[in-house]
């Protein structure tokens, strides 16, 4: 079974910045794209970033292009989302999804499993 537990979540002021971890678990992560999206309220679930299988492309919505970065660690088969330059518009609840084996998870309809999420305020 497929577990995924986000932390790192928070208030934060506008220009601030938060990273999110999501520690995936057993046999669940290495050779499997992983990526995050997130939910404000009253919208619908968004593609924010993904990171192929391999680390070796990365892949992000444009409203955080240039700001968040994600990475992954398969030793610690924990995928990271570092947000910079948070704006009041990236308040949401983050959730971290595992892909496919092998993928690229470009898409939010790569991705097939999903963790709790994680809240993300960011206060003007």
């Amino acid at each position: 079974q497929v577990q995924l537990v986000e932390s790192g979540g928070g208030l934060v002021q506008a220009g601030g910045s938060l990273r999110l971890s999501c520690a995936a678990s057993g046999r669940t992560f290495t050779n499997y794209a992983m990526g995050w999206s997130r939910q404000a309220p009253g919208k619908e679930r968004e593609f924010v970033a993904g990171i192929e299988w391999s680390g070796g492309n990365t892949y992000y919505s444009d409203s955080v292009k240039g700001r968040f970065t994600i990475s992954r660690d398969d030793a610690k088969n924990t995928v990271y989302l570092q947000m910079n330059s948070l704006k009041p518009e990236d308040t949401a609840v983050y959730f971290c999804a595992r892909g496919s084996y092998l993928g690229h998870g470009r898409a939010l309809s790569d991705y097939h499993y999903w963790g709790q999420g994680a809240q993300v305020t960011v206060s003007s």
